[in-house]
């Protein structure tokens, strides 16, 4: 009989004191409905990482590790954004779990559809994407940036599961994959289809944030959509080497079209059209070097090689040597892959 895969649910953290007392009881209670219906391991944990919060996140994440066994922690030195925190999270978990799930804190997404996802790897797959089935509690304008905003990155090149964002299932054998991406400019949801292997698609309804206040507004989603398309597609360049030869080829017509003018003494002073046609060339310029040097910046990132994050302190530090999270890697041999790796 096949082991009872350990599930670890990666949960981001960043400044959610209000959120976490509500929505830590609803993932224990999921995580131990699966465990009851022998879906998954009883050593299963709910890995929160801190994201460097500057309200009590920390504490509240320490307190419920003490509560129960199945609540650890982990917390980063600093914030690094939403992409590092779950990135962190994962790299924790890649070695000590079979599976992994990662759902943000506040309850937006559907829980109950994280047994749905272990079915899926249970059936052979091993990247199951939650993808929301409608954006009715959407405002409109909500709705349509949001829809706009899947549309744009799939025009630009970067490969994304339309309406999909982080709520997904990896297997540990597709992270250990995963950990050869040494970029430091991320994109999780357009850097996981790049991996491959099998993977499906579990559709839920998204509800209301059940408290506190998002974190995601419209400047921060635009800087997600900029980045995810600089971070995983040169389209932009390409497509700046076309509008280049348009603009070429229109100015070469202008210059013909001078000449005959210039030649039957037909010319005519023209201020009007000397000033668009310069401010329409220096718009072009002045985008089309934004756009290179962000590329230019993001290389220079790549050069660096800095860490993409610090974890500053782990709950399960001082605690029981013997249990799961505290165990090295090294030491507890191939359960963390050996049923993903074998199916």
């Amino acid at each position: 009989m096949k082991n009872q895969p350990r599930l670890w649910v990666i949960i981001p953290c960043y400044n959610e004191e209000e959120v976490l007392p509500v929505t830590a009881p609803l993932f224990l209670k999921e995580l131990q409905d699966m465990i009851h219906e022998e879906k998954i391991s009883p050593d299963s944990r709910i890995l929160f990482v801190n994201d460097g919060s500057g309200d009590r996140t920390w504490e509240l994440i320490t307190s419920l590790s003490r509560q129960d066994e199945h609540y650890i922690g982990i917390e980063q030195s600093r914030n690094r954004g939403h992409q590092n925190a779950v990135l962190a999270g994962l790299m924790e978990a890649k070695d000590r779990c079979d599976i992994t799930i990662s759902i943000d804190c506040d309850g937006q997404d559907d829980i109950r559809a994280m047994g749905r996802m272990v079915d899926e790897y249970g059936k052979g797959c091993e990247i199951v994407y939650g993808v929301r089935s409608s954006r009715e509690t959407d405002t409109w304008f909500k709705r349509n940036t949001a829809q706009g905003f899947y549309r744009f990155l799939n025009a630009m090149g970067a490969e994304v599961i339309y309406n999909h964002a982080d709520y997904r299932l990896v297997s540990s054998r597709v992270l250990q994959h995963f950990a050869d991406f040494k970029e430091v400019n991320i994109f999780l949801r357009g850097m996981f289809p790049l991996v491959g292997f099998k993977s499906t698609s579990v559709y839920y309804e998204r509800h209301e944030r059940m408290a506190g206040k998002s974190h995601y507004p419209l400047k921060k989603m635009l800087a997600l959509a900029f980045d995810g398309i600089t971070s995983l597609s040169t389209k932009p360049i390409s497509i700046i080497c076309g509008v280049g030869v348009a603009v070429s080829v229109i100015g070469f017509i202008g210059i013909l079209w001078a000449i005959a003018l210039a030649v039957t003494g037909k010319t005519v002073a023209g201020w009007a059209s000397i000033v668009c046609i310069v401010c329409f060339l220096g718009g072009i310029q002045l985008l089309s070097l934004g756009i290179i040097g962000e590329y230019v910046g993001k290389t220079y990132l790549e050069a660096k090689h800095r860490p993409r994050y610090i974890i500053s302190e782990r709950t399960w530090e001082q605690s029981d040597p013997g249990r799961p999270e505290n165990i090295r890697p090294e030491e507890q041999g191939d359960h963390g892959s050996e049923d993903s790796v074998t199916r």
